[in-house]
């Protein structure tokens, strides 16, 4: 059978639901094919836990616009201020490797990236227990200012209502259950019978063996 072409993995939520907590588990599962992890441009600000290259390429406005009109981002969006895009070449090249690719962005990008690679694009959104809880996991997380935060929180309803528009839908009450959740929709997205390329010669071969 020829190699199987990969797929990439959408995460979206409201901030604070759980996405990237449960993208890094996906990630650090040794039972699994290890995905490989979109990092995305950004011009917002960056916190101090995270890593340039690791968890965002930060980058300036002028910077991000020029790559946007010279047509190099796969999606692109603005949110709270702030510009987020995800480099086309890294996505098409890990594909056609085989690589799974997961990305961790918001229902903005998840349409640009379905609609240029929708063969190859299977989306999930995460939604928090309550509204209360979303709250409070931001709040916790202490890395953003009062007004940032009212601001998301102002988005996140919004966010919320595009989860029509997503193939899965998981529910965070208890983070093992929600990645349990999430395990199962990569396993199985994985041996999808569209994604094996050669499948039908083999199984002719198969049944027609002496």
């Amino acid at each position: 059978m020829s190699s199987k072409r990969g797929y990439i993995l959408v995460l979206s939520s409201p901030s604070g639901a759980g996405k990237s907590t449960l993208a890094r588990q996906l990630l650090q599962d040794d039972g699994l094919p290890t995905p490989k992890l979109s990092v995305s441009v950004t011009t917002r600000q960056r916190r101090p836990s995270e890593i340039d290259g690791t968890h965002y390429h930060f980058i300036d406005e002028v910077s991000f616009l020029q790559r946007r009109d010279q047509g190099a981002l796969l999606e692109w969006a603005e949110v709270h201020g702030n510009f987020y895009g995800t480099p086309r070449e890294p996505v098409e090249r890990a594909l056609s490797q085989g690589h799974i690719m997961l990305f961790d962005i918001d229902w903005q990008g998840t349409e640009q990236v379905r609609a240029a690679m929708p063969e190859d694009t299977v989306t999930v959104f995460v939604l928090p227990p309550s509204f209360d809880e979303l709250r409070s996991r931001i709040i916790r997380r202490a890395e953003d200012k009062p007004d940032v935060i009212e601001k998301r929180l102002e988005n996140a309803r919004d966010e919320m209502t595009h989860w029509r528009d997503y193939d899965y839908v998981i529910t965070n009450t208890d983070l093992g259950e929600a990645y349990e959740q999430l395990r199962a929709i990569y396993v199985a997205e994985t041996v999808r019978r569209d994604r094996q390329p050669g499948l039908e010669d083999f199984v002719g071969e198969l049944i027609s063996a002496d």
